[in-house]
C-alpha cells in the first residue's frame, strides 16, 4: 500500500479549514441582511452547525456516506460507526484512501466534514426570523443524516447508484446547493411566511458585514472546489481559476442586469452575483476548462437574478433569496456540465455536448437533479414537519422581530445616531480632568424647553450644533433619536434591487433648556438648521433645585 503524500495531505488540509472557514463567513453574510433584533439569532443559527453536524459525522453520516456499499447504491453500510474501525477493512482504511489518492483517511473524513456542516447551514437564509432555535437543533442532527449522507454517498461514493450511472458532481452542485435548495422548499411550506410579508420587510441592519461574509465565502470557496480532486496537482490549479472566473463572470453580469433594471449597480447585487456564479460552477469546476468557466458563471448571473423572482411566483417567503442564488444556482451548473464537460480537462470526466459528446452526459445530469431534489424535499418535508410535532420548528409570530432578545435575552448593537454624529479635533488619550460641567442657572428661574426636529445630515456636527445653540443663549442641549410619520412615504433599498415605502423618516430631536429672553434667538438657529416651526414647540419650564 502507498505510503500518504505529504503534499497532497497538505493541500487536503488547508482545502477542508477553508471550508470550516465559510460557515461563519456565511453567518455573516446572512446576519448582515436581517433585521437588527435577528442578528445574534441568525449567526448562532450557522455556527451550530459546526457543532451539531461535525459530531453526527463522526458517528454515522460518515459511514452512511463514505462506508462500503450496503449493496443498494442508496447508502454505505454501518461498518465505519464512529470511525471505529478504520484501521479494518472495508476501505477506505486508515492510511490512504485509495491507491492513487494517497492521503490519510482521516483527512478526507474532515475535509467531508466541514460540506456536511455548511449545507444544511444555507437554509437559514430563507427562513430567517421564524426557527426555534431547539427545533433547529433537532432538524440539523436528523437532516445531516437522514438526508445529505445518503446523497453524498449516490455522488461521491464509487458504489453510489448516480456515480455508476454516470451523474457527475465535482464539489456539490448536486450535493450540497440542489439538495439544501429542495429542503428550502419543504422547510418553508413547514414555517411558513413572516408576519405581512410580502408586503413588509426590513432594509438590512449591517451591508459592511454582508460583504465581509462574501469575501470570506469566496475565499473559501477555493478549498470547497479547489480540494475536491484530493490532490495538490493541475487539476486543483484548474477548478481554483474556473472558480474565480465563475464568480467574477457573474459578478459583472448581474451588476449590468441591475443597472439597466434598477437603476443602479449596488455592492449587494455584487456579492449576490458572486456567490451565484461560485454556486454555480461548483459541480463544474473540475471538469471544464477556464473559457467554460467565464461562460458558466455569465449564465449563472443572468439566470440566477432573474430567478429572484421565483419566491413571488410561488407565494414562499425565502428571505434571503437562497432559492434563486443556491438551488436555481445548483441545478444550473449541474445542467450546464451536461454541455461543457471537457475531457481534455478531466480525463474521469465526460464530453458534453458542446465538445462533442452528445447528449449523455446532459440526461445524466437531469436525472441526477430530479432524483436529488424529489428526495431531498419529500424527506426534508417528513423531518420538519415531525420536529415541529415535536417541539416546534417555527417560532411565535410575536418573537419573529425580537429573536435575539427572546432567544438570546441579548441585542447585537447598542448604537444610537446621536453618538454617531462627527466632532472636531485629533483623537486623544483620556487624561484626568475634571468632567464638564452645565452653565450655571439658578435654582428657581423659570426657563423656557423648546423642542424642535432636525434632519440628520444638516445637524452633522456634533460640536457645531451644540456651539451655535449655546451661543443663541441656550443653557444645555439634548440630542436624541426619532421617528416622524411622513405624508409621501421615503424609498427604502432592500437587498438585491428591491425597494419598500417607509413611512416613518429618521429625525433628531433637539431639547433645549434657555432663558426666556434666549428662546427667539434659539428659534432663529433652528431654522437655520432645517428645523419647522410645525415640528417645534415651546415649554415653560422651572429648574429645580438638585
Amino acid at each position: 500500500m502507498s505510503a500518504p503524500n505529504a503534499g497532497d495531505t497538505a493541500w487536503v488540509l488547508v482545502c477542508a479549514g477553508l471550508v470550516l472557514f465559510m460557515t461563519p463567513g456565511l453567518a455573516a453574510f446572512y446576519g448582515g441582511m436581517v433585521r437588527t433584533r435577528n442578528v445574534l439569532a441568525m449567526l448562532q443559527q450557522n455556527m451550530i452547525a459546526l457543532g451539531v453536524v461535525s459530531l453526527t459525522w463522526v458517528l454515522v453520516g460518515y459511514t452512511i456516506a463514505f462506508g462500503d456499499d450496503a449493496g443498494s447504491g442508496l447508502f454505505g453500510n454501518l461498518e465505519l460507526f464512529g470511525l471505529a474501525d478504520l484501521k479494518v477493512p472495508p476501505a477506505p482504511n486508515l492510511h490512504v484512501v485509495d491507491g492513487r489518492i494517497t492521503i490519510p483517511t482521516l483527512a478526507f473524513v474532515l475535509f467531508q466534514m466541514m460540506f456536511a456542516v455548511i449545507t444544511p447551514a444555507l437554509v437559514t437564509g430563507a427562513t430567517a426570523g421564524r426557527l426555534r432555535f431547539g427545533g433547529w437543533v433537532l432538524f440539523l442532527a436528523v437532516w445531516s443524516v437522514v438526508v445529505y449522507a445518503p446523497i453524498a454517498h449516490w455522488l461521491w461514493h464509487p458504489g453510489g447508484w448516480l456515480a455508476k450511472f454516470g451523474t457527475q458532481d465535482w464539489a456539490g452542485g448536486l450535493v450540497v446547493h440542489a439538495s439544501a435548495g429542495a429542503a428550502v422548499l419543504a422547510v418553508l411550506l413547514v414555517v411558513g411566511r413572516r408576519r405581512d410579508w410580502p408586503h413588509t420587510a426590513a432594509p438590512p441592519n449591517s451591508i459592511p458585514l454582508t460583504i465581509v461574509g462574501a469575501g470570506i465565502l469566496w475565499f473559501g470557496w477555493f478549498g470547497f472546489n479547489g480540494g475536491d480532486g484530493l490532490q495538490a496537482n493541475g487539476l486543483a490549479a484548474q477548478a481554483v481559476l474556473n472558480t474565480h472566473l465563475a464568480a467574477a463572470a457573474a459578478m459583472l453580469v448581474w451588476l449590468a442586469l441591475e443597472r439597466v433594471t434598477d437603476g443602479h449597480s449596488t455592492v449587494v447585487g455584487a456579492v449576490s452575483g458572486a456567490v451565484a456564479g461560485l454556486a454555480t460552477v461548483t459541480p463544474t469546476a473540475g471538469y471544464v476548462n477556464a473559457a467554460s468557466a467565464v461562460a458558466i458563471g455569465a449564465l449563472a448571473g443572468l439566470v440566477c437574478h432573474f430567478a429572484l423572482k421565483l419566491k413571488y411566483l410561488l407565494r414562499l417567503d425565502d428571505a434571503l433569496d437562497v432559492l434563486a442564488v443556491h438551488f436555481v444556482g445548483g441545478m444550473l451548473g449541474t445542467l450546464l456540465l451536461g454541455l461543457f464537460g471537457n475531457r481534455g480537462v478531466n480525463p474521469l470526466g465526460a464530453d458534453g455536448l458542446f465538445l462533442g459528446g452528445g447528449g449523455g452526459l446532459l440526461w445524466r445530469q437531469l436525472v441526477g437533479v430530479v432524483s436529488v431534489v424529489a428526495f431531498s424535499f419529500v424527506l426534508t418535508w417528513l423531518i420538519a414537519a415531525g420536529v415541529q410535532a415535536l417541539i416546534g420548528l417555527r417560532v411565535p409570530p410575536a418573537d419573529q422581530e425580537r429573536l435575539d432578545q427572546a432567544q438570546q435575552g441579548a441585542d447585537a448593537y447598542h448604537l444610537g445616531g446621536v453618538t454617531s454624529l462627527t466632532a472636531p479635533g485629533a483623537p486623544r488619550r483620556r487624561t484626568a480632568a475634571a468632567p464638564a460641567g452645565e452653565p450655571a442657572v439658578p435654582s428657581g428661574q423659570r426657563v423656557r424647553v423648546v423642542t424642535a426636529l432636525l434632519e440628520p445630515d444638516p445637524a452633522a456636527n456634533s460640536a457645531d450644533l451644540r456651539d451655535a445653540l449655546l451661543r443663541a443663549g441656550a443653557i444645555s442641549v439634548i440630542v436624541s433619536d426619532a421617528a416622524v410619520a411622513t405624508t409621501t412615504p421615503q424609498a427604502s433599498l432592500l437587498p438585491r434591487g428591491y425597494w419598500q415605502d417607509q413611512p416613518l423618516a429618521a429625525r433628531l430631536r433637539v431639547t433645549v433648556l434657555v432663558g426666556a429672553d434666549g428662546v427667539a434667538a434659539v428659534l432663529d438657529e433652528l431654522d437655520r438648521m432645517g428645523a419647522r416651526r410645525s415640528d417645534t414647540f415651546v415649554q415653560e419650564a422651572e429648574r429645580v433645585q438638585s
